[in-house]
């Protein structure tokens, strides 16, 4: 998040300079936090994503808003296991994310996670998921809606363009 800060400081200094006037930025910014979901048994190498319908049908990975109180951490795991059903340990931070959301930044902290087992431990948020998918890596970057989430995946797991 910060080259986007640090760009738009620079170009508000640049109008200030150029106009005389102050250029407004966000005050606010979208934090949330999510995980990538590794498999184990039948789904061994393959990740987890999410389609939602809320959203045009969107293809992503488990994420969702940190709330008051959260760390990162906590809110990537409550994220993961509402919205997939699955009991999950984080392994460690895997990257970020970041894009604007009706005009203010949204910031996405994402966290590799192993599935604690094999299946679905609880139901999942069936209004925000309509489906969780297994793929590989690959097929992930084959298939997530947002250039955004398919660089995180190529960074994490060495995918090829």
């Amino acid at each position: 998040m910060a080259p986007v800060s640090f760009a738009r400081t620079l170009a508000s200094q640049r109008a200030v300079k150029a106009t005389g006037k102050s250029v407004s930025q966000p005050s606010r910014k979208i934090l949330a936090a999510g995980g990538i979901l590794l498999g184990k048994g039948a789904h061994e190498g393959q990740i987890a994503i999410v389609r939602r319908p809320r959203y045009g049908r969107e293809v992503s990975l488990p994420k969702d808003k940190i709330k008051k109180g959260e760390t990162e951490a906590s809110a990537a795991l409550r994220e993961v296991r509402e919205e997939t059903g699955f009991g999950v340990t984080i392994k460690r931070y895997a990257g970020s994310t970041h894009y604007l959301v009706g005009g203010l930044p949204k910031l996405v902290s994402y966290f590799l996670m192993v599935a604690d087992g094999e299946e679905a431990t609880s139901s999942r948020d069936e209004k925000e998921v309509e489906a969780v998918e297994w793929t590989t890596p690959k097929g992930a970057v084959a298939v997530l809606t947002h250039e955004e989430d398919r660089a995180l995946i190529r960074a994490v797991f060495a995918v090829a363009r």
